[in-house]
């Protein structure tokens, strides 16, 4: 919905609704997970924005398949009965940050293991047995380190612990069984690590997404009375993106990847899930597949399929007639065959490192000498642009744009080295790497050199407005949304917020002293193309007075700005008003300066589109 979701259950002989469970506004379902046939607990976050992942409050709620029982079981809402809630409070669940532990369904049908965080100076974080149905709590793990998580295995006991103090350090710990004492198995070595992703069928061997000195992570099997280790999986380009587990278990037996479109791989290519994996794969050729869940017997699967033209489509698939139903569409209105298609690409940078990144070019264009709008990604650490339908750049793709995605040194997706190359390189390579992708896009023949401009949000705000800084002569305008400009009063802020979140800053941003010269806001001067400006008053990942004091100082250097500025918004428009406010500015800003198309409204979804 437009200020929160809502958990639906659908009974799926006839496609009817049977229960809902609807978030307070501004608060999103997060995960959710069956205890029995009967039962879900879900978790929810609360989502800064359109363009920011929703952040975890910590609240656990659970509803029955039929609509019924709704409680709210852990939360700082739990003792003013909150949502409906009808238990008797429990003690301490509201001073406790919960999250959901994967693990297979309990024995009792009643209980599901949770990782619990206290609210106080020493947080350390707990692994609970909660009942699903009165809230009550029973611990089984106390973690040796805080900030923790939990794995179990196939049983549902708690043998892996992991997490950092302030220093940002990650520790491993490893015990035989409840009740034993916990064993230091790593620590974080030149930025690499490793996290359990599950266990084999009999609980011998554990297997691990270990970090790698160069390249992707690998898949490693650990026999865990020997500790000898084999390599199982690992592709030549791309981190696992998503492991694929045997049906209905905690199993791991394979992984997505996301390198370009996205490939599945598996430890054992006849499995029975890898044999559906690749039937699937072969039907919906061009696509994406994932298979979410299958019944106990696996005669049925739910499959979502999507592609960058596709925002998605949800099957029941029957395995044994090999025919798959139509569930529902993320956007029905939507016909998948006009939109804009985007091809993965690969392209040197200046050093010699290979990067990543997408194209988009306008549907029924020759993708030659088109006006160009470089959108680098947010984040920057450890975020990534994936192939899939990306909303952004369809809309500015049927504005006649081309359109540039790039996974800049510092991003996702591709090994720990790649993320690691991103270390201190705010408006250094990182911002080389979009400047050397642009050069590229011009050299390709794609990208018209006098119509070039660059449009980003959070981080990518900051790169855009970094970009025209220190290439005054490659774009011509620069959008910066909900963006960070100046470096040094960021981490001073998140300092005072946290000193762990000031240590990581100083890590992997730099030192303070050492960041006017690679913040927008004190290099103004510097800028000759027109910007345009948007931000929330509400914003704490980007607060508002970075686009305000990026604003000021354009404006005492002589330089044509635009603003548009809501209160009551936060990292990211997401009223349906203003975003339609926002994306009809965009289009006219890069009209002025690139000549595509502006906006006008569909009348069937109020959506802001391009028009000629």
């Amino acid at each position: 919905m437009e200020d929160r979701s809502v958990l639906a259950v659908i009974e799926r002989g006839t496609n009817k609704l049977t229960g809902t469970f609807k978030m307070p506004r501004d608060n999103y379902v997060a995960d959710f997970e069956w205890i029995n046939p009967e039962r879900v607990v879900l978790s929810a976050a609360e989502k800064f924005g359109s363009l920011d992942e929703p952040v975890l409050t910590g609240e656990l709620f659970a509803i029955n398949a039929d609509g019924s029982k709704a409680e709210m079981l852990i939360g700082y809402r739990t003792q003013d009965g909150g949502l409906g809630t009808t238990i008797k409070p429990k003690k301490g669940n509201d001073r406790v940050w919960a999250r959901l532990v994967p693990t297979p369904i309990a024995d009792d049908g009643r209980t599901t293991l949770i990782s619990a965080q206290p609210y106080s100076q020493d947080p350390r974080s707990t692994a609970e047995r909660l009942d699903a149905y009165s809230g009550r709590m029973r611990r089984v793990a106390i973690a040796p380190i805080r900030n923790a998580r939990f794995a179990a295995d196939n049983a549902g006991v708690v043998r892996f612990t992991w997490g950092s103090d302030s220093d940002n350090i990650r520790h491993l710990y490893y015990r035989t069984g409840d009740g034993a004492e916990w064993d230091l198995l790593t620590i974080e070595k030149d930025g690499l690590f490793e996290v359990p992703i599950g266990f084999s069928a009999d609980n011998q061997t554990v297997y691990l997404q270990v970090e790698q000195p160069r390249g992707p992570d690998a898949i490693v099997a650990m026999n865990l009375a020997s500790r000898q280790r084999t390599q199982v999986l690992r592709d030549d380009k791309a981190d696992p993106a998503r492991i694929i587990y045997r049906n209905n278990t905690r199993v791991p037996i394979g992984a997505y990847f996301a390198d370009g479109r996205p490939h599945s791989a598996f430890f054992d290519s006849q499995a029975p899930e890898a044999r559906l994996q690749k039937s699937l794969e072969a039907a919906f050729q061009g696509q994406g597949v994932v298979v979410t869940s299958q019944t106990n017997d696996g005669s049925l699967a739910l499959v979502q399929v999507f592609s960058d033209q596709n925002p998605g489509d949800f099957y029941l698939f029957d395995t044994q007639a090999k025919k798959p139903a139509h569930v529902l569409a993320k956007r029905e209105w939507f016909d998948p065959q006009k939109q804009a298609t985007s091809r993965p690409i690969e392209l040197k940078a200046r050093d010699g490192m290979t990067l990543h990144g997408f194209l988009t070019t306008p549907s029924g264009s020759s993708g030659k000498n088109l006006p160009l709008v470089v959108m680098p990604h947010g984040g920057p650490i450890d975020v990534q642009d994936s192939w899939g339908f990306d909303s952004d750049a369809q809309l500015l793709a049927s504005a006649g744009y081309a359109v540039l995605q790039l996974n800049y040194r510092g991003s996702a997706g591709y090994g720990k080295s790649y993320i690691g190359a991103g270390a201190r390189e705010w408006g250094g390579r990182m911002q080389d790497d979009l400047t050397d992708a642009t050069r590229w896009a011009i050299a390709e023949g794609v990208a018209d050199k006098g119509r070039i401009c660059m449009y980003g949000a959070s981080y990518g705000g900051y790169a855009s407005l970094m970009g025209v800084a220190k290439e005054p002569g490659l774009y011509k305008c620069a959008v910066g949304y909900v963006g960070v400009y100046d470096l040094p009063k960021m981490i001073a802020d998140d300092t005072r917020e946290s000193r762990r979140s000031g240590n990581w800053l100083r890590e992997w941003v730099g030192d303070p002293a050492e960041l006017g010269d690679v913040s927008p806001n004190r290099i103004a001067d510097r800028i000759k193309v027109p910007v345009f400006l948007a931000a929330g008053g509400k914003d704490r990942v980007a607060p508002i007075e970075h686009s305000r004091m990026m604003e000021s100082s354009l404006r005492k250097a002589g330089v044509p700005v635009e603003t548009l500025y809501y209160d009551t918004e936060a990292h990211g428009f997401y009223t349906q008003e203003h975003r339609q406010e926002f994306y009809t500015r965009l289009l006219a800003f890069l009209s002025r300066s690139l000549g595509g198309s502006i906006a006008t409204t569909s009348p069937a979804t109020g959506e802001a589109k391009a028009a000629k």
